[in-house]
């Protein structure tokens, strides 16, 4: 990877992490955290790409980063307009990006104005007077409402530092304007560097403040900020040992530390030579003093990370999967060979390759709140756009799903909130009328369900037009007028191509395209979705139900035939029999009793027009999908088996009920069952030869 990518790599990151700071702040702006972390995340922009010649990129974010310091030292106020302004120069940087990775160049024009607009904003600001801060000259200006902090500055000039005549006395008057100062000087004997000067400062004006002063000066001298404490801290009052401070200071290391406190009698022994405590005493106080310091350890561990291209995580994934198809075909010869000495060897194999995989699948998971945040700034631009007042609530942002379900399910995502803004969210003034709040909310929300992922997505506006959703899908042909349809199948046939209600076309939605697409792309997850619930004047939740992964999955391993298939376990309630009686029962219906429930079922063998007699005992495999109950009738069910999916390719694309194929220990190839798509089509079969009759 070259200079380039890091840097759009990076950036890339910096810019998500700088449009959710400022949405943040926008419904907090007396938060100066918040500015401090947009601020800084600017500045690294703009060191990162002088630093690797980018200047275009550089000039620009100068400018910016100049207005958000005047923000950061209270001399201009966050408003909606200054939000509005910073996120139009977070897109313009982006499209610079753009134009460095080989795409096309923005309009000059388009940042030139976005630079206008903050400097008129900044020269509008409320600059406070410099001369008298309140209180009198010789009180330190405040910040605005943080507590005292405790830094130990230090400078070592390097040899151009005084090349222009400065000196550190000029940087310690600079401090001191912020706060009280403590200055010593280090004059080693040994050391040919010069002289080291720290300063102990106690300011409330925070770090940013303490470094700009230093920041001219860093160029020739070697400058560290470190925060000693902070006295509105929870661990302000405690006691600082000697040992500890200079070991943290680096003056020397634990070791020596402890070889030197070695000299010295502990504690404990002192206590009980002079006969104040009992041996017996200092031992369980040790106990407990370990005891506790085990569990700090233990709390306070820290995780390091490093970044890894998604590319070489997908080739990892895949080496993992070829591992677990050879160690089932390892496992089988050892099977068929019986060869004792085999045995113990390739179960820790199968122990370890299982351990590998979960490892490796983990890896590539990832929190789905990194999706959830780039539709603030949706919905804060079509809610302005459409003159609505709307809220973005997230819940499971916490939620893991596998990195490239997540890349391919911002689309859909994006589909459903707009549909919810243009068509379900009412004007504040009808909201009103209606004894509602003038502001709409959407609710996206992400939970574990077994091996699938649910995703909601919410809004409290009108809800769905049963009626003329049906007119719609009747005058369309997708419904017969004579249909007895719930009001479920109703509903969700707005996912059918072309189908729209909206009474006008509009920039946002209304074509009826939009709603497929989500079905389409879901459904090329080997996910669902529908609307599963609608209520008039109240609000509807569209659910998505997703797989963790895509690559290995738990699967029965089933065989019709002399052909293997391999159902995705997640979708598996229970396997029972199914023997002449239970035909003749139903009168050859393909219907059968399970628990007392009628559960419809289907024959692979009839569905896939399979050869050969079907045995006297079948098996079926009771599956769940959308919440209702079905079987799939087969001749033998093999058992659990790790399946590692493998695209069908180009010539079988189009077939139905297959959503891939696995290899298994003997080399044989086994089908993966597109179970959903699977009952479907045979339902409309079942309909088709019905109507024939």
């Amino acid at each position: 990877m070259d200079y380039s990518e890091i840097f759009q790599e990076e950036a890339g990151e910096l810019l998500e992490e700088l449009e959710t700071g400022l949405l943040e702040l926008e419904s907090d702006p007396e938060n100066l955290d918040l500015v401090g972390r947009i601020f800084r995340a600017m500045h690294t922009i703009k060191g990162s790409g002088a630093m690797f010649g980018f200047d275009d990129i550089a000039s620009f974010t100068h400018h910016v980063e100049s207005a958000l310091d005047q923000v950061r030292d209270g001399r201009v106020k966050v408003t909606h307009e200054l939000i509005d302004l910073i996120l139009a120069a977070r897109d313009h940087i982006t499209s610079l990006m753009a134009a460095v990775a080989g795409g096309e160049p923005p309009d000059p024009a388009s940042g030139d104005g976005i630079v206008a607009g903050l400097g008129h904003l900044v020269a509008g600001g409320e600059t406070p007077p410099a001369d008298d801060p309140p209180g009198g000259k010789d009180v330190p200006p405040q910040s605005g409402g943080g507590g005292m902090v405790h830094y130990r500055v230090s400078v070592r000039p390097g040899p151009e530092f005084f090349v222009h005549g400065g000196g550190v006395e000029d940087v310690v008057a600079g401090l001191e304007k912020l706060g009280d100062c403590t200055v010593l000087i280090h004059q080693d004997a040994d050391d040919k560097t010069g002289d080291q000067w720290e300063i102990l400062l106690t300011t409330d004006r925070g770090e940013n403040a303490v470094r700009d002063e230093l920041i001219f000066i860093e160029s020739a001298a070697e400058v560290g900020v470190a925060e000693l404490a902070r006295e509105d801290g929870p661990d302000f009052c405690e006691h600082k040992r000697l040992g500890e401070i200079l070991v943290a200071r680096g003056e020397v290391d634990r070791e020596q530390l402890r070889v030197a406190l070695a000299a010295q009698k502990p504690l404990g022994e002192l206590l009980v030579d002079a006969g104040l405590v009992a041996p017996t005493r200092v031992k369980a106080a040790l106990a407990e003093q370990q005891l506790l310091n085990r569990s700090a350890a233990k709390a306070h561990k820290a995780v390091d990370s490093i970044r890894v291209a998604s590319d070489k995580l997908d080739r990892l994934i895949n080496l993992v999967g070829e591992l677990v198809v050879t160690q089932a075909r390892l496992s089988d010869v050892a099977a068929q060979t019986g060869a004792a000495a085999l045995l113990e060897p390739v179960e820790g194999i199968e122990l370890l390759t299982a351990e590998l995989r979960d490892c490796v699948l983990n890896i590539r998971m990832l929190p789905i709140g990194t999706s959830f945040a780039r539709f603030r700034r949706l919905v804060r631009d079509l809610s302005a756009e459409l003159g609505k007042e709307i809220a973005l609530e997230t819940a499971g942002a916490e939620t893991e799903l596998d990195k490239n379900v997540i890349d391919q399910l911002a689309d859909p995502l994006v589909h459903l909130i707009r549909n919810s803004i243009d068509h379900g969210l009412e004007p504040p003034d009808e909201r009103l009328a209606a004894g509602k709040s003038a502001r709409g909310t959407i609710r996206l929300a992400a939970r574990h369900a077994g091996g699938n992922v649910v995703i909601t997505v919410t809004d409290d506006g009108r809800g769905l037009d049963v009626d003329a959703i049906r007119d719609q899908a009747v005058a369309r042909g997708i419904l017969r007028a004579d249909d007895d349809l719930v009001e479920h199948d109703i509903l969700n046939s707005i996912f059918v191509p072309g189908l729209s209600t909206a009474r006008e076309v509009t920039s946002v939605s209304g074509r009826g395209v939009g709603m497929d697409v989500v079905k389409s792309t879901i459904e090329g997850l080997k996910g669902t979705v529908e609307v599963s619930r609608s209520v008039a004047g109240q609000g509807m939740t569209v659910s998505i139900i997703l797989p963790l992964t895509l690559a290995i999955i738990d699967g029965l391993l089933v065989r019709a035939d002399e052909t293997s298939f391999v159902v995705p376990l997640s979708e598996v309630e229970e396997c029972v029999e199914l023997g002449p009686e239970e035909i003749e029962r139903f009168h050859g219906r393909q219907v059968i009793s399970v628990r007392d429930q009628l559960v419809p079922y289907v024959r692979l063998r009839d569905f896939f027009e399979l050869p050969g007699e079907r045995p006297e005992i079948e098996q079926i495999v009771i599956v769940e999908v959308d919440g209702i109950r079905s079987g799939l009738v087969l001749d033998d069910v093999i058992g659990d088996h790790q399946t590692v999916i493998k695209s069908l390719g180009w010539a079988y694309r189009n077939a139905e009920g297959l959503s891939g194929a696995t290899i298994l220990g003997n080399g044989e190839v086994a089908l993966i069952l597109d179970v959903p798509e699977l009952l479907s089509r045979a339902i409309v079969e079942e309909e088709g030869t019905i109507g024939c009759n």
